[in-house]
């Protein structure tokens, strides 16, 4: 049944994102709030599909710890849906992605066009200078900053690696950091097809003020988020 539930939700998925990425290219022409509203439906078009097709629903916690407005969320990051799912509940949210990703067509213009930052991970003390700038700007439109403090996607269980991009924001901006922990490579796990049902849950957790010491602060927010995505991965088996 899990590989029929699959197969099905793959094709679904690639038939929808294919269509949907076409219908978007007329926003392209329009301010930027176009693309990042139809990029939250697209997310919540995602996740009806995991649930009517996988038996895969999908949880958010601990929204009180969510400020209104400008944010600076720090995630663990397990799979693709990370980003799916967080635009479809994020009021405007904003994402550290990597340059590569600016090559490939529709995908490439909707984020570029969406105002996401895009980081060179070759550039080191520039690429930090620059997402510190771009972070800067995009705050003054009250928008919400994802960064996967890992930089890439990790298997539920993997030894944590977390990078200095968190560090550098939350030093030069001085403001609190959202940790956010997730069980969703459980049910979408990073490499093949399969999509396992049962609950996805994205949990945001207490803020970290502001003013800690670097390493004080990179071991406080791994340890937040490793300790909370642990119980949801047991939570989820």
């Amino acid at each position: 049944m899990i590989l029929v539930r699959s197969l099905t939700f793959a094709f679904a998925f690639y038939l929808y994102s294919t269509l949907y990425g076409l219908l978007m290219v007329p926003l392209l022409l329009g301010p930027r709030a176009w693309v990042t509203r139809a990029l939250s439906w697209y997310g919540k078009g995602v996740t009806l599909l995991l649930r009517l097709i996988c038996g895969i629903k999908v949880e958010v916690r601990g929204r009180e710890n969510l400020p209104v407005g400008a944010a600076l969320i720090a995630a663990k990051h397990q799979c693709m849906f990370d980003i799916f799912g967080s635009f479809a509940f994020l009021p405007d949210s904003c994402f550290v992605t990597k340059k590569e990703l600016m090559w490939i067509p529709f995908l490439g213009w909707y984020v570029r066009k969406g105002g996401m930052i895009v980081v060179d991970r070759a550039g080191h003390a520039t690429a930090l200078r620059k997402l510190v700038a771009d972070t800067r700007d995009r705050f003054k439109a009250a928008r919400q900053l994802v960064i996967f403090a890992e930089g890439t996607r990790k298997a539920p269980g993997a030894t944590p690696d977390y990078k200095p991009g968190i560090a550098a924001l939350y030093r030069d901006l001085e403001m609190p950091v959202i940790p956010m922990a997730l069980n969703t490579g459980v049910h979408w796990p990073k490499h093949g097809f399969s999509r396992y049902p049962g609950t996805i849950v994205f949990e945001f957790l207490p803020a970290i003020p502001p003013g800690l010491k670097r390493g004080e602060f990179m071991r406080e927010v791994e340890a937040r988020i490793e300790t909370a995505t642990n119980a949801l991965i047991a939570e989820g088996l």
